[in-house]
């Protein structure tokens, strides 16, 4: 066995969510390996520390790197290493003069790095999670599950192993995109193969609190949670973890 410590460099911050309860939940999960040790950051621009490390981690929203800051995240993943993206990771969100929300694909680099990009999502209301891979190591023994969660609907860009997948046809008012005719797998965790190296992609795990939508909205009336009120979330990132620090301290 290893001796070896594993450096995770953990990115969380981002707009219109509860930022705080994330990191903190991310934190204590990190620390459940003693041979993990985590730096944490709001945005991607010490690529040298990123570049360091061997496992990143990020729970963003609204977060863009530069494009060079885009082209170091590839070349972390390309030489053989591991990325846990989380939840909003993929979005770029812009609100209109008309109100609505623009996901407007600004980072390809990123984007087709990830190999998805946030489009909309219908009302945040119970779907059910089905298990895509069930012999995948990172989901086996996974059962379908509800989740109550902002359903991603977003734009797949090159190959990705789809893990875990909902159902969803219909509107998602108040995007550009707002109507989803097609009945295709919505990916809800998936990885993806860049060079020698993989990302994780699990879009669960919305959080919001009475605060966090300021200043379009002083004071909003609930304290949201989504997919952090489920083991089964609890389970897949703890997965997640393992996996990507495997190949260090295993």
């Amino acid at each position: 066995m290893s001796n070896r410590v594993c450096r995770v460099y953990l990115i969380v911050a981002g707009d219109f969510h509860d930022m705080d309860f994330p990191r903190l939940e991310l934190l204590k999960l990190l620390a459940e390996n003693p041979k993990i040790r985590t730096e944490v950051a709001t945005d991607y621009h010490d690529i040298d520390a990123i570049m360091e490390s061997d496992v990143l981690i990020t729970y963003t929203v609204n977060r863009v790197p530069t494009e060079q800051q885009q082209k170091a995240v590839r070349r972390f993943v390309e030489t053989g290493k591991r990325w846990f993206a989380l939840h909003g990771t993929n979005s770029i969100i812009a609100f209109r003069d008309d109100g609505l929300v623009d996901c407007p694909e600004t980072a390809p680099v990123f984007m087709e790095t990830l190999g998805t990009q946030f489009i909309a999502h219908p009302p945040i209301q119970p779907f059910k999670v089905t298990v895509s891979k069930p012999d995948h190591e990172l989901v086996a023994g996974i059962g379908e599950f509800t989740a109550t969660d902002e359903l991603y609907l977003s734009r797949i860009h090159g190959d990705i192993e789809i893990l875990l997948e909902t159902r969803y046809t219909g509107p998602a008012q108040g995007f550009v995109e707002d109507q989803w005719p097609d009945d295709e797998p919505r990916p809800v965790y998936y990885v993806k193969k860049v060079g020698d190296g993989e990302v994780l992609y699990l879009n669960l795990g919305h959080a919001r609190g009475h605060y966090d939508m300021q200043p379009m909205m002083d004071y909003y009336p609930e304290i949201e949670r989504g997919s952090w009120e489920n083991p089964e979330f609890y389970e897949l990132l703890r997965r997640g973890i393992a996996y990507c620090a495997d190949p260090i301290t295993g």
